[in-house]
Formats: structure tokens, sequence, C-alpha cells
């Protein structure tokens, strides 16, 4: 069902008051489905752990209805925190690079990895997919601190849109190689009858 664009203007605000954590915690698939459904009243505005009671004020205000407490179905706020990846113990597996959603952990295939804690949102997502449990979440250093939410909101919606464009550029190539394989042998099986 398409959108009307006094909708798309609606969740495009709600969206910029989001972390752009992309988490999950809300139980949607990132800030923007959680935007969505806020916008469409499938959602409740304090379903967002990382935004805090500041994030439900600031959304009860665009929205004009009362703000409520953080509904701890969804988790409890907690101070800002970066992933630190225990170099020693790092395989270079690469499952935390792949779960990361704002590419804030660098690093190769069977090489150690690191995170760029200056992109580190602290969603946790990296956690889960290690193997060996040697990523620890712990405090953001001052210089996260410092950034307002609104400015770290909008490094991390860029960093995160940029790398859904590469994912999705990188899928049509995939499945664009796969045609052209799948064209070339039937065109060495053509040549054979």
């Amino acid at each position: 069902m398409p959108v009307s664009p006094e909708s798309t203007v609606l969740i495009d605000r709600i969206n910029a008051l989001l972390p752009q954590t992309q988490c999950g915690q809300c139980s949607f698939q990132g800030c923007h489905p959680y935007a969505e459904a806020i916008a469409s009243g499938a959602a409740d505005i304090n379903q967002c752990p990382p935004g805090g009671g500041e994030g439900i004020r600031d959304l009860a205000d665009l929205l004009g209805v009362p703000p409520k407490p953080l509904n701890p179905r969804f988790g409890v706020h907690k101070p800002a925190s970066v992933a630190f990846i225990v170099e020693e113990d790092c395989i270079g597996c690469t499952k935390c690079i792949a779960a990361c959603p704002v590419d804030a952990i660098l690093g190769a295939a069977k090489f150690m990895h690191t995170v760029i804690a200056s992109e580190c949102t602290g969603c946790e997502l990296c956690i889960a997919p290690c193997p060996l449990d040697c990523i620890i979440m712990q405090p953001a250093p001052p210089s996260n601190t410092e950034r307002s939410r609104a400015q770290k909101s909008t490094l991390a919606k860029r960093r995160y849109d940029a790398r859904s464009l590469r994912k999705a550029k990188q899928e049509t190539e995939k499945v664009e190689r796969m045609k052209m394989k799948k064209l070339a042998l039937l065109k060495m099986q053509a040549v054979k009858k």
C-alpha cells in the first residue's frame, strides 16, 4: 500500500528523533521500521531503550501525546557504551563485522578485528555472533558522550544508510553474476548439442 506524502514526512520526523542504533530492541528491524510503526499506530512511543526517557519525551512532543515511561518489556535504558574486542582472543571470523549495522568494526578474515569507538552505536548486535565471547561493552569514550543526541543519531543514520546501499548493490551484483553464469552454462550446453 502506498504511503501518503504526509505520512512519509511524519515517518521521517519520527525517525530523526530515534537514536539510529538499529538494535532491534523495539521489536522492529531498525529505527525506520519502528518509526513507520509509530506513525501508523502499530507501535507505542516507549519501545526504544537506547532513546530512553528523553527520546520518549521528544516523540511525545512531536506527536502531541503525553509521555510515558519506557516499557520494560523492551529493555532498560543504559549509559552510552561501545563494543570492545579483546584483540588477543579474536580469531578473525568476521561474524561481528557482518552483524554491525553501521560498519564500526574493522578487520579481515583470519585477522584480528577492532571497533572504531567513535562510530559504534552500542547496539550490542556484534556480541551474540562472536564464537569466542571476545566482545565486551565498555562506557563510551568522552568523544562519544560529548556529541549531542542529534549529532550521534545523524552520524549513525548516515553510516547505516551507506551500509544498506552497499549491501543492496552487492546483492544486485551477485544476482547479475548468477544470471551471467547461468547464461554462459546454457550457451555451453547449446554448443555441445
